[in-house]
């Protein structure tokens, strides 16, 4: 497979993962709004509420703040702690794992076979001798 052939078979696959990921992390993000008391927009107030959650609303909290953010991510705006360059980050793929259909979960894990190929040929395409103490 040439590189634009190869590039253009990444494209579609990200292109066909990332609307159906996003659905699933927003449709878990919203169960967990719902569930947990409202939650307020100013920084004052978040961290009051935040410090009057009990330690499992705490927890959820937090998995709400990070879904929101991969959801962000996935919409093109990126979040905080995953590569600008990285279209779908693997957090979001764990996140989506289990609330996903068979379909999805197939493309996410020909996702994660693409992903780790470019790293395969770049360790491949070097002859190491530990012996001898280098690389060609």
């Amino acid at each position: 497979m040439t590189t634009s052939t190869a590039e253009a078979a990444s494209a579609a696959l990200v292109a066909a993962l990332r609307g159906p990921l996003q659905n699933a992390l927003a449709e878990r993000a919203d169960t967990i709004r719902q569930a947990l008391p409202a939650r307020p927009e100013g920084p004052e107030e978040r961290l009051a509420w935040l410090q009057a959650l009990g330690q499992e609303d705490a927890r959820q909290a937090a998995l709400l703040d990070r879904l929101d953010a991969l959801c962000a991510h996935l919409a093109g705006r990126p979040a905080l702690g995953y590569p600008a360059d990285v279209p779908i980050p693997e957090a979001a793929l764990e996140e989506a794992e289990g609330f996903v259909d068979a379909e999805v979960a197939a493309l996410i894990t020909a996702y994660r076979k693409r992903s780790a190929e470019p790293f395969q040929s770049i360790e491949s395409s070097h002859d190491c001798d530990e012996d001898s103490g280098g690389c060609d």
